[in-house]
């Protein structure tokens, strides 16, 4: 969704970057400079999550909690580090930016271009994170397994879309008098899940491949696709005041016909991929055309207007049933490795602690509402589990938890809802504390699930891949 916007921006600034030349010649001088702002943010961010990941795995979190934390730490809370202007900041606010212009003479227009070409290739650069890391997830995955629980999977995302948004809207129209289309975005705001911090987090612990583990990522697959729908329909409610069902309906046998398209088409596909990989010779014969896959199924789920990161989870499944698969995981972790901190570490920066200061008198309200919010988030979501029918001992907490956290998905459903003037204050704020807390609650918490078990889960072997992960 970062990334739709991203590029929608990129699509109305085309024009302006053509004519005249002397604009061009303008951005050209700039480039050093923003290539300099994007090594120096990116030396930040793995320093970060390094440090982090460590600190984390010390005090037996999952790492990726340290890569939260750690960017909180450097983000918009703290450091000013890695900032976006998204959020209301501008250069100066930038200690990075303050350093450059340090090094160089710089006109505060000039400042200004450069901070936001620099945060929108940060931006892309975490897209391109999340994409693999889906694309990585999908090859981990057994689709057979996947297959096996597809029913309890689509339960389990029903009830966790349905419960928090019909509590929610409730609830924000009858306790807190809010009006009717603000109540539904906020409500709308609770149905998202972060497939992408839960499935790392499940990697970490092992449990990727476990029953639970099956459930919650096919639930949050099939809940990424209801949030866009339930996203679509509270925007066009936002501009208009009316649903536009066509859209919708549009929506709905778009997401359908390309996850089911993608599985069915996976052994024509599988074939052909085995063919091209025995014929290429040189290096990267087996990753290059697995990375050209993923990259396409994330186009075009971006494309119809879906999730880029839908295509490449269905890209990583499809591609589990080859025979380079084994290989595939080992020439992948590498490039993860590289590109999924800046992921993880940018949905912490972007993560302002600020809106929990009571001392600040516009944020009490939002206060008083974010308790609400969060209390639904978590119940909303817990209720998940014991959706889940026909499998005795299954560990219903750990799946509830599992479904738990908003993410970046909640942040762009804020996001939204304040840039369409449908949020005021003391909403916003609430929803972006909702979104911060179920954030940094899951991963500890899904431990903790995990390891209350008592012998109910099987335990399964982790991979050599799953293993790697946390490390």
């Amino acid at each position: 969704m970062i990334l739709n916007s991203f590029l929608s921006h990129c699509n109305l600034g085309i024009a302006s970057l053509i004519p005249p030349w002397p604009v061009l010649a303008v951005v050209a001088e700039d480039s050093p400079i923003i290539l300099s702002g994007v090594l120096l943010t990116l030396v930040v961010i793995y320093l970060a999550s390094k440090l982090g990941a460590e600190a984390a795995r010390r005090f037996d979190f999952p790492p990726v909690l340290g890569e939260l934390v750690a960017g909180v730490i450097v983000g918009v809370s703290a450091l000013h580090l890695v900032i976006f202007p998204e959020g209301g900041l501008a250069a100066s606010d930038s200690l990075i930016m303050t350093a450059l212009q340090g090094l160089n003479p710089l006109t505060p227009d000039a400042v200004t271009r450069i901070f936001e070409s620099q945060s929108e290739i940060i931006s892309v650069l975490a897209e391109i994170g999340v994409i693999i890391l889906l694309f990585e997830i999908g090859l981990e995955s057994d689709l057979r397994q996947l297959k096996e629980v597809g029913i309890q999977a689509t339960v389990v995302a029903c009830v966790g879309v349905a419960v928090p948004f019909a509590a929610g809207t409730a609830g924000a129209m009858v306790l807190f008098h809010v009006a009717a289309i603000p109540a539904i975005f906020a409500g709308a705001a609770l149905t998202a899940t972060s497939i992408g911090i839960t499935s790392k987090v499940l990697s970490e612990l092992g449990q990727l491949k476990s029953k639970e583990g099956q459930i919650i990522v096919g639930a949050a697959v099939i809940d990424d696709v209801l949030g866009i729908i339930v996203l679509a329909v509270v925007a066009s409610l936002a501009k208009t005041g009316e649903i536009d069902v066509t859209n919708v309906i549009y929506l709905i046998v778009g997401a359908t016909a390309f996850l089911f398209g993608s599985i069915a088409l996976g052994g024509i596909f599988n074939k052909s991929f085995v063919a091209i990989v025995e014929k290429l010779k040189t290096r990267g014969n087996v990753v290059i055309p697995a990375f050209i896959f993923a990259f396409f199924m994330a186009f075009l789920g971006n494309a119809i207007h879906l999730e880029a990161i839908l295509g490449a989870f269905a890209a990583g499944l499809v591609l589990d049933e080859t025979d380079a698969r084994n290989e595939l995981d080992e020439l992948i972790k590498p490039i993860a490795d590289l590109l999924v901190p800046i992921f993880f570490v940018t949905v912490g920066a972007r993560a302002d602690l600020t809106v929990l200061n009571p001392a600040i008198p516009e944020n009490r309200a939002g206060l008083l509402i974010a308790v609400f919010l969060v209390a639904v988030a978590i119940v909303g979501k817990l209720v998940t589990g014991w959706a889940v029918f026909g499998q005795p001992g299954i560990n219903r907490l750990a799946i509830g938890v599992g479904m738990i956290p908003r993410g970046e998905v909640g942040l762009v459903f804020a996001g939204i809802g304040s840039a369409s003037g449908i949020l005021d204050k003391p909403l916003e704020v609430s929803i972006i504390i909702m979104v911060i807390l179920t954030t940094f609650l899951a991963p500890p918490f899904l431990r903790v699930a995990f390891g209350n078990t008592n012998g109910e889960t099987p335990a399964i072997e982790a991979s050599p891949s799953v293993e790697s992960a946390s490390k």
